[in-house]
């Protein structure tokens, strides 16, 4: 931004300040998915709630911040990606692993019926819980994860988004898919992965290939060990 761009838009004040950077994501967005659904969730709920007040100023850029724990909410256009690659309808019902902020159950709740979330880290989860409650998000169910990944007593469900990376495609969360079910998550090493879609169908998984990224580790049974080391969260390069 030019000294003559950043003098002016501070000139906004810290509301106006984030409603511009929130229309300049949104543009962003709206170049690179196709599910206007998506975009529309998006522009609904206030990111900057989902993030430390200090990262206010920044909620909207795209890159991923800081939410503590050692965690980061991933970049928008990172989210958005995984969004659309899910193909989320109005009736799903959808797993999250991997809560975070909340931010990404909190779009979900205006993509599908019913969004179901899971997290291991318990300050986290209770964080998530409590600023989904206040922004009146009555469709998400918050839970403390256990060491099988997801969360099988409710499935099955007709997506699931993972917001961290994989050694492979758990057949875990696979058994947890309906019929025709979507599961969308990275796949690779601790620093590198792949973004994939695998679906569910009578005749096996359908893989498709989404690009580059880079997730801290899934961790859990399926998964990678409790003591695997830190990745960067919500990273992507599209092929």
């Amino acid at each position: 931004m030019s000294a003559a761009g950043a003098s002016h838009n501070g000139g906004r004040g810290l509301d106006g300040e984030v409603a511009w950077a929130r229309e300049r994501m949104l543009d962003l967005v709206r170049r690179r998915v196709a599910d206007e659904r998506v975009v529309d969730a998006m522009a609904r709920v206030p990111r900057e709630r989902f993030v430390p007040e200090e990262l206010r100023r920044s909620a909207y850029n795209d890159s991923a911040l800081p939410i503590g724990q050692g965690q980061t909410i991933s970049q928008p256009l990172m989210v958005a990606i995984m969004l659309d690659a899910l193909q989320v309808r109005a009736e799903d019902r959808v797993l999250e692993v991997g809560t975070g902020s909340g931010y990404v159950a909190a779009l979900l709740s205006y993509l599908a019926r019913e969004v179901v979330t899971v997290e291991r880290n318990a300050p986290l989860r209770a964080r998530a819980r409590d600023v989904l409650a206040e922004l009146g998000y009555t469709n998400v169910r918050a839970h403390l994860a256990v060491d099988a990944l997801g969360w099988p007593e409710a499935a099955p469900y007709d997506a699931i988004l993972v917001s961290a990376g994989a050694p492979h495609v758990p057949r875990t969360l696979l058994d947890q898919l309906g019929e025709g079910g979507r599961l969308v998550l990275p796949i690779g090493t601790l620093r590198d992965q792949e973004l994939v879609r695998a679906r569910k169908t009578p005749h096996g998984i359908d893989l498709a290939r989404l690009g580059e990224c880079a997730f801290v580790p899934l961790i859990g049974e399926d998964a990678w060990e409790d003591d695997a080391s830190h990745g960067v969260s919500g990273r992507l390069n599209v092929r």
